[in-house]
């Protein structure tokens, strides 16, 4: 619920979240049936959208407890399903029959006859495949209808398999990524040994078909904004929902201010380095464009390891803002010192700078040198004001 909030107030559009089954992220603290209400009814208040993912490949195992659990939820006002299973949405389309279906990225659309095919049976939006470039985009907008709306992944990890489908997870863990609890084993450390040549590693690389290599970089299209507009895409989707508050608002904020910018002025939109500098500052891995602009080959590899960069640590969410003493009441998440040079950031500003020079403990009133205990309550002196949802951030190596 503390991501779906922190989507809404750094600038998402739309939310999509899963309940506790059938989602392709089964280890994502997902909803219960009361919380996805909760969750819906606060979005909405937003005039936030509110899509939840049904995108598992379903077994037999799962067709009636799926057919229950869309009971149980048919009186929310779901704004779209995800969905990749046909299978799925013939239960959704029976038990909601005025569900909106957006075909889940998992189904890997990458034609425009499929697009056609899905048409026919009533889904409104595509979240097309991964692999896909820009001008095969182009080409899918082009064969369909006007009112049926694409939509595209522009930030976040990226998968070894077509659109998710893969196996590599069951067999080395014998956990599903089709059933949603991938154990993302391509991000472990390998190297290939012929058996007549021990001790002699061969790279592993793709071909131009565009099957990925183990560990590639994370996708981030924030200087291509317009690119994707002009070829027809109407939704940009960012993955989240495995990642932190920090993650979310930074990646969030950045693309809000991007987005923004072109759909003011589109014929005279600019990149601002400061976009991309800021998404730097979030957990990731090094940067690149995905298939938009063809077959990287080697070069989509993270060579340097399969560990996160993590240039900047998150320290802490602001509560609360009192004038009279112009202090922020703030909830700690990483060990804050007295001495700590800090940015806070927030939803209508960019960020400032400062050096903590006091930190006084909510509970005791006490003065203290380092806040250290997770979600410890301290108040700190502030510069300027800010508001709930801001956060604090510091260097990694400070």
């Amino acid at each position: 619920m503390e991501k779906l909030k922190m989507a809404v107030l750094y600038g998402a559009d739309a939310v999509y979240f899963g309940g506790e089954a059938f989602s392709l992220r089964s280890g994502a603290g997902n909803f219960s049936v009361p919380q996805i209400r909760e969750g819906v009814s606060y979005a909405h208040r937003f005039h936030v959208r509110c899509y939840l993912t049904l995108n598992i490949y379903a077994r037999n195992r799962d067709i009636e407890p799926i057919r229950s659990f869309l009971r149980e939820i048919r009186d929310i006002p779901m704004d779209g399903f995800l969905v990749a299973d046909p299978g799925v949405m013939e239960l959704l389309k029976e038990e909601i029959p005025d569900a909106v279906i957006h075909l889940s990225t998992q189904a890997n659309l990458t034609n425009y006859e499929a697009a056609r095919f899905w048409r026919k049976i009533g889904v409104k939006r595509l979240v097309l495949a991964r692999e896909l470039t820009i001008e095969e985009i182009r080409g899918i907008r082009g064969h369909i209808p006007p009112d049926m709306e694409l939509e595209c992944f522009v930030h976040g990890a990226m998968c070894i398999s077509y659109s998710g489908r893969c196996l590599l997870s069951s067999f080395m863990t014998g956990r599903d990524s089709n059933q949603g609890m991938c154990a993302h084993p391509c991000r472990y450390h390998y190297a290939l040994e012929e058996e007549k040549r021990p001790g002699q590693y061969v790279p592993i690389e793709e071909d131009e078909r565009g099957s990925y290599i183990l560990n590639s970089k994370d996708l981030c299209m924030i200087r291509h904004i317009p690119e994707l507009a002009d070829a027809g895409v109407y939704s940009l989707k960012i993955e989240g929902r495995n990642k932190s508050i920090f993650y979310l608002a930074t990646v969030v904020h950045a693309y809000r201010q991007a987005l923004d910018a072109y759909l003011k002025d589109p014929e005279h939109w600019t990149f601002r380095e400061e976009w991309f500098q800021e998404l730097e500052k979030a957990s990731h891995r090094e940067f690149y464009t995905g298939f938009y602009f063809g077959y990287e080959g080697a070069d989509a590899q993270n060579y340097k390891t399969s560990a996160y960069e993590k240039p900047y640590q998150f320290v802490g969410k602001v509560l609360a803002w009192n004038e009279k003493d112009n202090t922020a009441l703030i909830e700690e998440r990483n060990k804050l010192v007295k001495g700590d040079e800090v940015e806070i950031f927030g939803p209508e500003i960019s960020y400032f700078m400062m050096t903590v020079d006091h930190i006084q403990d909510e509970e005791t009133g006490e003065e203290i040198s380092e806040a250290c205990h997770p979600k410890q309550k301290i108040r700190i002196p502030m510069p300027q004001s800010v508001k709930p949802g801001y956060l604090l951030r510091k260097k990694e190596n400070h």
